[in-house]
């Protein structure tokens, strides 16, 4: 019997968003216990989610092996809904109406455009060497205008970070199906992987710049354009499309506004909830004393500003981790 090219790069897609969210959740509570880099990196629980964040890079890069761009991409936002409850029940704290409303949007969303898009056949079509040079040139020049309008000290830099980002990402994982699809090593694949790595570090850093003026908005904005830009590539380009025709098309849209507006309501800060009671998996945790209440900052001084997180978090600055492809993966 033999298993449909669409259930397996629907199921990898599936692993590959549970490791991610898996590893955001490990990562947010070690970040949570350590001031810097050099602090995580003697923990062992950093390390397992350095170990499944790669895992979740190569399940993605695989899935784009057996799925279209159009597919494999928008399932990326599973990552969202599957580390809500995973970060609630680290936490041993309830999921908020809002996060509940929005993992059902994003689930209804999802469940549609596969609906529309999952025709059965494994891609047999990946871009030429002329369509790769033309992609990444376009996508530099828009990810430079961006970035240069967000270095403009204007009010939504934080966004145009996000949208640069997500271009970045999705370029990413359009050339890496190429490198899953295409043909044997030779120079041409070589100057993919190159592009490839580039785009993806270049996303990496851009969500950086992004998170800096909060995380709600850009991580939702991200979430959004890194799908629509690798399905924008897989429909002009490679012939990728929906089924049922028009029926097929509006199916699509429906389900991407409901999925949007489910990583919306995700991506909003939630609560804040204490960590100091669990332990982080390596054995040298101990119980913690009763803080001392905070006192009110002096006249004239400005709290620090600290990244902020969608999950719970003791305002510190945390370490990131970057998976291959795919929505770039910022703790």
């Amino acid at each position: 019997m033999t298993t449909s090219p669409v259930f397996l790069a629907v199921a990898l897609s599936l692993l590959s968003a549970v490791c991610y969210a898996t590893a955001a959740v490990v990562q947010e509570r070690t970040a949570a216990r350590t001031p810097d880099l050099r602090g995580a990196l003697v923990r062992g629980s950093w390390w397992w989610s350095v170990l499944l964040n790669a895992t979740g890079a190569l399940l993605h890069v695989v899935a784009l092996r057996y799925g279209p761009l159009t597919l494999v991409q928008p399932l990326g936002a599973l990552t969202l809904v599957a580390a809500v409850p995973l970060g609630s029940l680290a936490a041993r704290s309830r999921t908020s109406g809002t996060q509940w409303r929005g993992m059902a949007l994003t689930l209804v969303g999802l469940t549609a455009l596969l609906t529309a898009t999952a025709s059965g056949n494994a891609p047999d079509n990946t871009l030429d060497a002329t369509e790769v040079v033309m992609v990444a040139l376009t996508a530099a020049t828009v990810v430079a205008v961006l970035v240069r309008v967000a270095s403009g000290r204007f009010a939504l830099g934080g966004l145009a970070f996000a949208a640069a980002s997500g271009i970045a990402s999705g370029v990413g994982s359009t050339l890496a199906q190429k490198l899953a699809v295409g043909p044997a090593l030779s120079w041409n694949v070589a100057v993919v992987t190159v592009l490839t790595a580039a785009f993806a570090t270049a996303g990496l850093l851009l969500s950086q710049k992004a998170y800096r003026s909060g995380l709600g908005g850009p991580l939702a904005l991200l979430t959004l354009v890194n799908p629509v830009t690798a399905s924008l590539i897989g429909i002009t380009l490679l012939g990728e499309g929906f089924q049922y025709g028009t029926t097929g098309t509006l199916l699509a849209i429906a389900g991407a506004a409901a999925a949007g507006r489910g990583v919306v309501l995700l991506s909003r800060p939630q609560p804040h909830h204490d960590h100091d009671s669990f332990g982080d998996g390596d054995g040298d945790d101990h119980p913690r004393l009763p803080r001392r209440p905070r006192q009110a900052a002096a006249p004239g001084l400005r709290p620090s500003r600290l990244f902020r997180t969608a999950f719970a978090s003791t305002g510190r600055m945390r370490p990131a981790v970057a998976g291959i492809t795919g929505t770039s993966r910022v703790i």
